[in-house]
């Protein structure tokens, strides 16, 4: 249990470690969203198996229902600054033009960079070509003129033997982690520093965050989009928190309550109201995470003035916690209910989308489309745009899913 509430307070002081960090005076202002943004994603497989999970996409779609933002992922697993594992059967010289030319085609508005996992095993003598490889990438994408968002490697999780002992490799990470955040602040871009963040997380019971080590599980996909959004916002404060104060005349809604409609008169003992939150909750850990993982007081409803007692709140006639008066009155953490579902079909949307894309611009066989077998099959390689109406009936399903709806909330209290 100590052990355990030690990793709890590690997932606080890492986000406080990361805000410290990016709130220095030499650092970028926080990360602020622009409607219209278009993001694009580049990277070795931190990158591509982010598209499996969307945590990092669905957080800030959700945060952001009044902006229009899109998201195109072009991570690619094993893939180095150089482009290397995109050259298919040609040089290496042509993936990185596939590179380049695939990421000025979308004209990025945001770029995230998420490069180093793959380089480092080149060691410390491939430490020149990579800084020199990644500023001529960027050097070769800037026509857009991006906000750049750089993203260090991960941390080799130590899963044990008989896996490599990882002690060595993390060496050369940080090197490569360091390089990742001269480079950013060179380049007046946002850097997060994801290495920290993974190293000493399983002195703290919050483990494992990668399913061999290098590659990340989907608790780690949560933990570390979690961090991220956090660390560009610069938020120290509670970021999805309610509270509801009954008074003799009734109540008052304050946070991510905000848009209360229509109400009832409130007593001591039960408050009824309509109300549509400002943005959806962020998600939950997922299924799989070390046990009783929260984010302390992100989802936090608190509700003040009640009678002595217990007391059931539903979220349209839906159980979505129960505690005493004065657990209510410190805060209750939401963890269920309508707004969670939706979320959850948010999320569902995000990837299947992700997926129709992928196909698009990366068909498992693009030899026969594209390469040299192409005579073989005709014209298939017509159909690739038919993918195009596919992504954008899906933009147009997250964007519906992503706007909050009304609710009846209501808090009554139960027989002891």
């Amino acid at each position: 249990m100590v052990k355990r509430i030690l990793g709890w307070l590690f997932l606080g002081l890492a986000m406080l470690s990361a805000f410290d960090v990016a709130a220095r005076a030499d650092d970028p202002p926080p990360f602020v969203w622009k409607d219209g943004d278009r993001v694009v994603l580049v990277g070795d497989a931190l990158i591509e198996r982010d598209q499996k999970y969307g945590y990092l996409e669905t957080i800030i779609t959700a945060r952001n229902p009044e902006k229009s933002i899109t998201f195109r992922n072009l991570g690619w697993s094993g893939d180095t600054v150089r482009g290397l594992s995109r050259a298919r059967f040609g040089p290496p010289a042509e993936g990185w033009q596939h590179l380049i030319d695939h990421v000025k085609a979308l004209h990025p508005t945001v770029l995230i960079v998420g490069y180093g996992m793959a380089d480092s095993f080149d060691g410390a003598a491939g430490l020149p070509a990579f800084v020199s490889g990644l500023n001529a990438f960027l050097d070769a994408v800037n026509g857009s003129k991006p906000r750049l968002m750089f993203l260090s490697p991960i941390a080799h999780e130590d899963l044990g033997r008989p896996l490599p002992d990882p002690s060595r490799h993390n060496l050369e990470l940080a090197r490569y982690r360091d390089a990742v955040k001269t480079l950013a602040g060179e380049r007046h871009g946002w850097f997060f520093d994801l290495f920290d963040s993974t190293l000493s997380t399983r002195d703290y019971g919050i483990a494992p965050l990668t399913e061999n080590g290098i590659h990340l599980s989907p608790f780690g996909s949560w933990y570390l989009a979690t961090l991220i959004t956090r660390d560009a916002r610069r938020r120290r404060e509670q970021e999805w928190n309610a509270r509801v104060t009954i008074t003799e005349n009734g109540f008052r809604t304050q946070g991510i309550l905000s848009k209360t409609k229509d109400s009832s008169a409130a007593t001591r003992d039960h408050v009824r109201f309509d109300d549509t939150l400002t943005q959806l909750p962020p998600p939950p850990a997922p299924l799989g995470a070390p046990k009783d993982v929260v984010w302390g007081d992100r989802r936090s409803l608190r509700i003040t003035g009640l009678d002595p007692g217990s007391y059931r709140l539903t979220i349209d006639s839906k159980e979505a916690a129960t505690a005493r008066h004065d657990v209510w009155a410190k805060g209750v953490s939401i963890v269920q209910g309508p707004d969670f579902e939706q979320l959850d079909a948010l999320r569902r949307a995000v990837n299947e989308k992700n997926d129709l894309y992928f196909y698009r611009w990366r068909p498992q066989n693009e030899t026969y489309l594209f390469g040299f077998r192409k005579h073989e099959q005709g014209n298939n390689a017509r159909e690739i745009p038919l993918f195009d109406p596919l992504v954008e009936a899906k933009e147009k399903e997250i964007a519906r899913l992503k706007q909050p709806v009304p609710h009846v909330f209501e808090l009554s209290r139960v027989k002891e």
